[in-house]
């Protein structure tokens, strides 16, 4: 029939009539049909050019031994094999394989919308707004989400959501930045030129780290990090091969930070590195503590008087419970320590859209705000992150809406403000409730949940299991959470994934699902550790 297109149409139907009696057509313009034997010549050469062609084919170029050892090294232990056995049981689940329950609760990551939080109505009409800006027409939005929209779009290209940005960021939000960190910080100056919106707070943490890092053997770049850590940041110092410096946070006083601790750390370090970067993160992650305004002025004072790059991650500020504890961004206290350490310590602060009250985590906005940088080095800075074109525009304005939410006598603020104390009054009750809980529980202690979204008990691990954890090549917290999901669907991570003192043993679990489905979680993990005792005792 391919011989007949275009042709003749006496020739088609006759074709078609030889097809309908099962008959081989002969088509004037198709070479003769070949004989039996010379199909079966054809099918046997066939045959040996595909051995040969699978004899000839060559080895894959990247293999595990070729690739870079730098990206085998990282690990990331709040997405890791836990997680990667969880999606395997909720697959089996849909198959309809029976287990002893009906669903995987995922509380290892801090995702609020996923564990059913409800966004913030007025960022998420501005981001509508700036979406599709057709809306500004509607009478279904109120006129001062309207006034943030068209001052977003005024600021991109085209007045689009959908062009680039400039690599540091658009200009009116990073001004709204500067004058969100003014108010937050009672006044203290923020320049907007010192301002870098992010991919998330982790595009920036990773960003620094990567123009910090230098040297080789003693004096390759030593990273300072608490242990328990977020592991952000032992991936990002593997990937860029630098020296990971720990440092332990005291478990027995609240995880608290000790700037002596700090310094057997850092001179332990000198022998084989460089140390010249430390880490903190305040609220603590996955510990969950405040740390006060004198921890805070001990480590400004110890970066100082040592030459370290410090860097805060503060993206849990708006998430502190505990009465008597405050926020204070590293910022203000350094700048209420005197011109001296004002004008001299370089700090880079993080904050994102995907924590606090907001859980916008799926927008990936965030921005880094850095001081006391050599001029010449923002300039390297600016350059890095023009590689990377720009943050996602649309992560942009959800920060925008973080740092420039509606004010008193506007249309939108007691819907905001119901909403914003609602989530963070819920966020305070759990984890009074995780806390309590836990503690009531034979062989498992937690402090004090004072911030952040996450609860680190640490737990005891019978010598038996321990045995067992050895004989499965786990780490023995590696091996208890695994049989807690096995047995009860619910997914934490392992301690060990954190980083912890030799011999003892952690989970961290979010404290983000509503709370019925929390207290039916804790009495679940109450009951099997109860029962991992018996079997292991």
């Amino acid at each position: 029939p391919g011989g007949c297109r275009g042709g003749r149409k006496d020739m088609a139907l006759r074709c078609a009539a030889w097809l309908a009696a099962g008959r081989q057509p002969r088509c004037p313009r198709l070479p003769p049909p070949a004989r039996e034997g010379t199909v079966r010549r054809s099918s046997a050469a066939k045959a040996s050019a595909v051995k040969i062609t699978e004899k000839a084919s060559r080895e894959k170029i990247l293999t595990l031994e070729s690739m870079n050892p730098q990206v085998k090294a990282v690990e990331y232990a709040v997405r890791g094999p836990i997680v990667l056995k969880a999606g395997e049981i909720e697959k089996e689940l849909r198959k309809g394989i029976k287990k002893p329950f009906t669903e995987v609760i995922k509380a290892n990551i801090g995702d609020a919308h996923a564990m059913g939080q409800r966004p913030i109505t007025f960022l998420r009409q501005v981001v509508a707004l700036c979406t599709y800006p057709n809306l500004l027409d509607s009478p279904s939005f109120p006129e001062d989400a309207k006034k943030r929209a068209r001052r977003i779009l005024q600021g991109c290209g085209g007045n689009s959501l959908g062009s680039y940005s400039a690599s540091q960021g658009i200009n009116c939000i990073r001004e709204d930045v500067a004058s969100y960190i003014e108010r937050r910080d009672g006044g203290v100056p923020a320049d907007p030129d010192n301002i870098y919106l992010t991919t998330g707070a982790s595009d920036g943490i990773a960003t620094i780290l990567k123009i910090l890092v230098s040297g080789g053997g003693r004096s390759r770049t030593g990273v300072m990090i608490p242990i328990p850590q977020y592991p952000l940041y032992s991936a990002a110092i593997s990937e860029l091969d630098a020296i990971q410096v720990n440092y332990y946070l005291d478990e027995e006083n609240c995880w608290a930070l000790d700037v002596n601790e700090l310094r057997r750390s850092l001179n332990e370090a000198k022998a084989y590195c460089n140390p010249k970067v430390l880490c903190i993160i305040n609220p603590g992650n996955p510990t969950g503590q405040v740390q006060n305004r004198k921890c805070i002025e001990d480590v400004i004072h110890f970066a100082w008087e040592e030459k370290l790059f410090l860097l805060a991650d503060e993206v849990y500020q708006d998430n502190v419970y505990s009465e008597g504890c405050q926020f204070h961004s590293f910022k203000k206290i350094l700048y209420e320590m005197g011109p001296e350490y004002y004008n001299n310590v370089e700090l880079a602060s993080f904050h994102s859209t995907s924590k606090g009250y907001m859980g916008e985590c799926g927008y990936r906005g965030g921005y880094m705000e850095v001081i006391n940088l050599h001029p010449e080095i923002k300039g390297q800075l600016v350059k890095l992150l023009s590689v990377r074109l720009c943050p996602p525009v649309s992560g942009q304005a959800a920060m925008d809406i973080v740092v420039n939410p509606p004010i008193p006598g506007e249309e939108s603020y007691s819907q905001f403000i119901k909403e914003k104390e609602s989530v963070l009054n819920n966020l305070a009750k759990k984890a009074k409730l995780t806390e309590d809980m836990f503690n009531k529980v034979p062989g498992i202690h937690c402090n004090p949940l004072q911030g952040a979204m996450y609860a680190f008990p640490r737990i005891f691990i019978p010598s038996k299991a321990i045995e067992e954890a050895k004989a499965h090549k786990m780490a023995p917290d590696m091996f208890y959470c695994m049989k807690l999901l096995e047995e009860t669907g619910i997914c934490v991570v392992p301690g060990s994934g954190f980083g912890q003192r030799e011999g003892s043993y952690h989970f961290r679990m979010t404290i983000l699902p509503p709370v019925e489905k929390l207290k039916i979680l804790l009495e679940k993990v109450k009951d099997f550790h109860i029962k991992f005792l018996e079997k292991y005792a």
